[in-house]
C-alpha cells in the first residue's frame, strides 16, 4: 500500500471538515480528514523501509496528511546530517502552520552547536514556514541551560506582515517570558516588537500557567 491508500483508510469526513476550518490557507480538497494518532502510527509502521525512501523522494505530495507524515518521518531519522538534509529539502514545500509545527527531530537536542547556525539560517529565510519552523526550533532548543539574550534579538528582527510568522514571533516571546523572564521582558518594555506581535505575546504569557502571577500583572500594564 501506499501512503496514500493507507491515509485513505484512516479518512473521516467530519474530521475533514474540521480540520479544513483549522488551515484555511490550503484547499479543502488536500486534507483526507485523518487524526495525528493515526498519521504517527503509520509513519513508525513504514518507517525505515523502501517504501519510505521512495515516499520522501516525491515531492511535492499532493495532500496535506501525506506532508505531515513525511515530516513525522523526517523526524525519526537519527543520524543529524542526514535529517537536516531530509528537513532543509522538504521545508521549502511546507505550506501550514501544522505540518510546520507537529514535528520535532529528537536528533536535534543532542547537537545544539551544529543546530544553531542552521537555525540562524531558517530564520532569516523569506518561506514562511522556513522561518516558522526556525523560530520554533529556537524556542523548543534554547530557551534553556544554552539560551543566550542574542537569540531573543534574532527574533526580534524578524519582520512582515504574514498571521503565521507574527504569530510565531509573539508565541517565542511568551515562551521566553516564562523561561527566561530578565532578559525578554525588555522587548516588552521597550515596545521592540510590532503593536500586533507585542500584544499577543502578552496575551500569550498572561494565558501561560508556567507565567507567575506577579510577571503578569507587570505585563497587563504593557497593553
Amino acid at each position: 500500500m501506499t501512503v496514500y491508500e493507507r491515509l485513505s483508510v484512516c479518512a473521516d469526513d467530519k474530521y475533514r471538515e474540521f480540520q479544513s476550518k483549522l488551515v484555511p490557507n490550503i484547499p479543502k480538497k488536500t486534507i483526507l480528514g485523518v487524526k495525528s494518532p493515526e498519521m504517527k502510527r503509520i509513519a513508525k509502521e513504514i518507517k525505515g523501509t523502501e517504501e519510505t525512501e521512495k515516499f520522501l523522494k516525491k515531492l511535492p505530495h499532493k495532500y496535506y496528511e501525506e506532508n505531515l507524515v513525511h515530516f513525522f518521518l523526517v523526524a525519526m531519522i537519527k543520524d543529524f546530517d542526514e535529517c537536516v538534509k531530509a528537513v532543509e529539502s522538504f521545508l521549502p514545500y511546507v505550506d501550514c502552520w501544522p505540518v510546520c509545527d507537529q514535528s520535532s527531530p529528537k536528533v536535534f537536542t543532542k547537537n545544539h552547536d551544529k543546530l544553531l547556525p542552521l537555525i540562524k539560517k531558517w530564520i532569516a529565510s523569506d518561506h514562511v514556514y522556513t522561518c516558522r519552523f526556525g523560530i520554533r526550533m529556537l524556542m523548543n532548543e534554547f530557551l534553556g541551560d544554552d539560551f543566550k539574550p542574542e537569540y531573543l534579538e534574532w527574533v526580534a528582527k524578524v519582520k512582515g506582515e504574514d498571521y503565521y510568522i507574527k504569530m510565531m514571533v509573539a508565541w517565542y516571546f511568551a515562551t521566553a517570558l516564562a523561561k527566561q523572564y530578565d532578559e525578554s521582558v525588555v522587548y516588552i518594555e521597550k515596545h521592540r516588537l510590532d503593536p500586533w506581535t507585542h500584544k499577543k505575546a502578552i496575551q500569550k504569557a498572561v494565558e501561560s500557567f508556567r507565567v507567575c502571577d506577579e510577571h503578569k500583572e507587570y505585563l497587563k500594564t504593557f497593553r
